[in-house]
């Protein structure tokens, strides 16, 4: 069954339409796999994954996706629902997206405001619910010799891939465990700009009294 749907703008990441879902939204399970395809359609915009279709594990769902003239159209289904039948539920949708004026899908500026397209979405995911039509069986069976040329992947791998690209993207903020070329240790860097003003001043004050000490010699012996 198809139990979540976004559709979202590739340029910003942002999402734009959602529609009905089989999902009870005041259970935390809507949430958790809103964000799921929020954290995808993120993925895509920032270029981590490929920009045309693809088929990711979740638990025992499936995120579908696919990319179109900058729009990236996602839905939730379970793991045994048909993957041919999913790409036909997200092309329906593309060609519908068409119809729509492109200026208005670029004034959007809020998630999810574009509500003019959540009834659409419900009028074609009825069309999907139940994979026994007659409608739903000409689909899977037209070109039943060609498989789904589409890459799969774990959402597991792709959450990993994700939190690796920002430790190394992390800015470094320990500038004072930075190792002096001098001093060996960032230790011994900080003993050093404590100790050396003192000896500098100490060393000053000798030369100065020791070349005092030799003045006045020299007058008193030129005295005598």
């Amino acid at each position: 069954m198809v139990k979540l749907t976004i559709v979202g703008r590739l340029s910003d990441g942002l999402c734009l339409a959602k529609g009905p879902s089989s999902l009870n939204e005041e259970h935390g399970n809507f949430s958790f796999y809103k964000r799921q395809g929020e954290f995808i359609l993120g993925e895509i915009s920032r270029g981590a994954l490929p920009p045309s279709k693809m088929t990711i594990r979740a638990d025992h769902h499936c995120f579908n996706y696919m990319v179109e003239n900058g729009i990236a159209f996602i839905t939730l289904c379970d793991s045994s629902y048909p993957r041919k039948l999913a790409f036909h539920y997200l092309q329906d949708l593309q060609k519908e997206f068409e119809n729509f004026d492109s200026s208005l899908i670029k004034k959007v500026t809020r998630p999810y405001c574009f509500v003019k397209f959540d009834g659409v979405i419900g009028n074609i995911r009825k069309q999907y619910i139940d994979t026994r039509t007659q409608a739903n069986l000409s689909k899977l069976n037209a070109n039943r010799k060609q498989d789904l040329d589409i890459a799969t992947e774990n959402l597991s791998e792709i959450i990993e891939r994700w939190r690796y690209s920002e430790i190394l993207e992390r800015p470094s903020t320990s500038t004072s465990q930075a190792v002096s070329p001098i001093w060996c240790s960032p230790r011994l860097e900080v003993i050093a700009m404590k100790w050396t003003p003192i000896t500098v001043t100490i060393f000053v004050v000798t030369v100065v009294l020791w070349a005092t000490i030799i003045h006045a010699d020299d007058n008193f012996i030129i005295l005598n």
